[in-house]
């Protein structure tokens, strides 16, 4: 095979265009990358971007722009240097969302008064933002705390609440003033944007690359079984010896798998009803803005209306507590199926339509991140759908199930404190995030994660059969508490509750319009890639406000289970360990993203999750 010739050497001086627009400044070659056709080349700030050879020129052929001394009011000096600010290795492909216009601060030289007014146009996103990963479920915290990253960001909008920078927006086209030439700016003259340089067909691997994937996909449905099978015990000690593994029979029975089939499309018929409020998505790499009928809030209300009538009948819903692990495992099967499903339609599906994350061209890496970004049957979106309804909605029917059957199994005519605590928690928990379902579409889920076994995994399986073990708990295992102790439990709660929704709604506010006057007291930090991370309100007391809102309320769920078994208290674990591990990753991406600002952003909020401790 013949390799593509190198037109420019490592170590040449050259003239580089800054994606997006028609501006070329002076770089230097640092290397060349024959499998994709790319130059690595280097700014004078310390940017480095990968460019298409057409946007590499030689230095001759371009003039040097003298400085007018006779200046209008309005073009103010500015001092030599790249629209780019971070000092990370990226790429010109990639981008956290769609670039706005903006003027590009620079904050490391204070007597800088203004900066280069530079057009980006929209590049191809291919990097999974800051995300959010997760066995799901990872994912479905990251979709109910609607966090998906670090770190509240938003479209750069005008300078009013920013501290410390002064990023300038356009109006529009038409009234942009032309920004002052720099001495050493070379303009190529009659050039013409350009467009972005060609995407790259994947981003680096997560979870553990190829091998990961297929440990993660034996490993997530062995541990579901466990915990189900260990909960179910008589002493449910994780110190005992593991549970021993019931007959095949015993997973399988025809019943369970027809309830969980008709529970999913009971779901789907309450999605496409014409009822609720149709939202936009945020834009995708194409631009291209999806919509989805968020009505989630009317789901779950007649879910709750139809249990009730079919309780009322006569219907044992104690079913559910008793065939617990056929019916986990008839949901694993469903989502096994659908994952196959998403997988096969996948490789008929555009390249547009495709997720950058799971596009290795490795089968078990792309079957467990997901292959196809936003898989639709019309205008039926397969991921949204099952991101919010059967599992979520399925959870507050099992624990349901779960205290009528406490009531069975103990004699009693009314469930028990703890479980009341744990039912009312969870289902406010639930209930918050379907009247406030638009806000998933801002989460990295939706926007760049592609729909695959752990996304349906998780949604199916792992949220209504792992996050119910407290209640599960409690039916064999009730644990008296005084009305003391559930009052400061219920007010743990609620401190919880309020930080999450609180942090939640100042950041999806924020990111959907930062120009909104109601946001005008808050402040936040400009960046190169046009978005903006918000330094005040709940995000300027710690990085990630929601995670704490989060934390504290996984605690008031497990407080009613009492301190007799380690089992209840997964959930809580888990929770911790998922999230100290997210911010982990979210720090590694977010500085290669945002470079010097995001250290600037760090030492501005000093705390990740914990105020003064952590």
């Amino acid at each position: 095979m013949k390799m593509p010739a190198v037109r420019y050497q490592s170590g040449e001086m050259v003239m580089g265009r800054w994606p997006g627009s028609s501006l070329y400044y002076e770089v230097k070659v640092l290397g060349f990358d024959a499998e994709s056709s790319l130059y690595t080349v280097i700014y004078k700030d310390g940017t480095e971007l990968e460019l298409k050879e057409p946007d590499i020129k030689p230095a001759s052929g371009f003039q040097t722009r003298p400085r007018s001394r006779s200046r209008s009011p309005g073009r103010r000096r500015s001092r030599s240097r790249s629209p780019a600010r971070t000092t990370r290795r990226t790429s010109s492909r990639t981008a956290a969302a769609i670039i706005t216009d903006a003027a590009v601060p620079s904050h490391r030289d204070t007597r800088l008064k203004d900066s280069l007014e530079v057009r980006l146009s929209p590049l191809k996103q291919t990097k999974a933002a800051v995300n959010n990963g997760n066995n799901k479920h990872a994912k479905k915290e990251e979709n109910n705390t609607a966090s998906n990253k670090g770190e509240a960001t938003a479209e750069a909008g005008p300078d009013k609440g920013q501290c410390r920078y002064n990023l300038r927006r356009r109006k529009d086209d038409a009234d942009a003033k032309p920004a002052a030439a720099k001495p050493e700016q070379l303009v190529e003259e009659d050039a013409k944007p350009a467009a972005a340089p060609g995407a790259p067909t994947t981003t680096p691997l997560d979870f553990g690359g190829k091998i990961g994937a297929f440990f993660w996909l034996l490993f997530l449905p062995s541990w579901v079984f466990f915990l189900v099978l260990q909960v179910n015990q008589e002493d449910p000690s994780l110190t005992n010896s593991p549970p021993l593994l019931p007959p095949p029979g015993a997973f399988w029975d025809a019943q369970a798998f027809g309830l969980v089939v008709l529970w999913i499309v009971f779901q789907a018929v309450l999605y496409t009803l014409p009822v609720g409020k149709l939202s936009e998505g945020m834009p995708l790499r194409s631009g291209e803005r999806l919509k989805y009928r968020t009505n989630g809030f009317f789901a779950i209300s007649v879910s709750a209306l139809a249990i009730a009538a079919a309780a009322h009948q006569g219907v044992d819903i104690t079913y559910i507590h008793s065939h617990f692990l056929q019916l986990t495992a008839a949901a694993f099967l469903v989502s096994v199926l659908l994952s196959v499903y998403l997988y096969v339609r996948s490789q008929y599906a555009a390249s547009e339509q495709l997720a950058l994350g799971g596009s290795s061209g490795n089968l078990l890496y792309d079957f467990f991140k997901g292959h196809e970004l936003n898989p639709r049957i019309r205008e039926f979106d397969l991921k949204f759908f099952c991101e919010m309804r059967p599992g979520l909605i399925g959870w507050c029917l099992i624990n349901f199930a779960m205290a009528l059957a406490e009531m069975k199994q103990q004699g009693l005519d009314a469930p028990s404190y703890s479980m009341l605590l744990v039912n009312l928690f969870q289902l406010l928990y639930v209930v918050d995030g379907l009247w406030n379902e638009e806000a998933i579409l801002t989460t990295m889920d939706l926007m760049h994660d592609g729909f695959g076994f752990m996304l349906a995994f998780g949604d199916l399986v792992w949220v209504p059969f792992t996050y119910t073990l407290q209640a599960y708990y409690l039916v064999r295992h009730p644990v008296p508490l005084s009305p003391p102790a559930a009052a400061a439990i219920i007010a743990l709660k609620l401190v919880g509750f309020y930080i999450f929704r609180k942090s939640n709604s100042e950041k999806n506010a924020f990111r959907r319009n930062p120009s909104d006057p109601k946001l005008s007291h808050l402040q936040s930090i400009p960046t190169a890639t046009g978005k903006s991370l918000l330094v005040s309100g709940w995000w300027g007391v710690v990085r990630h406000p929601n995670y704490l809102g989060d934390l504290l309320m996984a605690l008031a769920w497990s407080l009613p289970c009492g301190f007799s078994h380690l089992l209840p208290w997964y959930y809580m674990i888990y929770f911790v360990i998922l999230l100290v591990h997210r911010d982990a990753r979210d720090m590694s991406e977010c500085r290669r993203k945002y470079g010097s600002v995001w250290d600037e952003y760090c030492r501005t909020v000093p705390y990740r999750i914990i105020p003064g401790v952590y």
